[in-house]
């Protein structure tokens, strides 16, 4: 089992080595973990930072492209690399890296296709009034519209299954564009709790599990 985390950056040369100082080499249920960063169109020496600080892989857009491109590129890269889950972070070190054994875990279980980590919003002291209530509103219309109990869905700290990546890959190749869920970035750091997305056999209904998660379907 091969574990990549993927980080997209852009002119992060700052802030890139605490991150991947804090980043797993080893990880529970894989027998390789690797580190990829997908360079945005970065004016700054990020890219020979991530190789000095020991990244697996660098992916290089030659102009910046914006994060749902540079998150799609990651995502191919890592599936051609043969990843089986896939962990998407923040080059900004705005998620505990600690958590990232706690993420894929329901994936590694067989339990879950895709997990998101919740920023827990409303605890962020430097969040204020308005952009905590404007998160509140953009969730709970997400969960409307896809039928889901996802507490926090503009959390960009996330696993995906070998699975879920194609599905999300096939239907960006469809579209034209990736879907927003899974490219959206936050700009705190705090300890997530998981949602998870039961995998097609499970059952239909959102439940809510006994880690205190919360179960979805997938979309497609």
């Amino acid at each position: 089992m091969k574990l990549i985390i993927q980080i997209p950056c852009l002119n992060e040369e700052e802030s890139l080595p605490v991150t991947l100082r804090d980043l797993p080499r080893q990880v529970e249920g894989f027998d390789v973990v690797e580190w990829l960063v997908v360079d945005d169109g970065s004016t700054d020496r990020t890219i020979e930072v991530a190789r000095r600080h020991g990244v697996d892989h660098v992916v290089r857009l030659t102009n910046n492209k914006g994060l749902a491109q540079g998150f799609q590129a990651g995502l191919d890269a890592s599936l051609k690399l043969g990843a089986d889950v896939i962990v998407n972070t923040d080059a900004d070190n705005q998620y505990n890296a600690g958590d990232i054994p706690k993420l894929v875990a329901p994936i590694v279980r067989g339990e879950a296709d895709l997990v998101v980590g919740d920023r827990e919003v409303q605890t962020i002291e430097h969040f204020s009034p308005l952009k905590k209530l404007l998160q509140r509103l953009g969730s709970w219309v997400v969960r409307r519209a896809s039928n889901t109990t996802v507490p926090d869905t503009t959390s960009g700290f996330r696993a995906y299954n070998r699975e879920a990546a194609l599905q999300i890959r096939s239907t960006t190749s469809r579209s034209g564009r990736t879907q927003s869920c899974a490219t959206r970035a936050c700009s705190s750091r705090s300890r997530p709790t998981c949602a998870r997305m039961p995998r097609r056999s499970s059952a239909s209904t959102p439940s809510t599990s006994r880690c205190g998660c919360s179960s979805w379907r997938p979309p497609w």
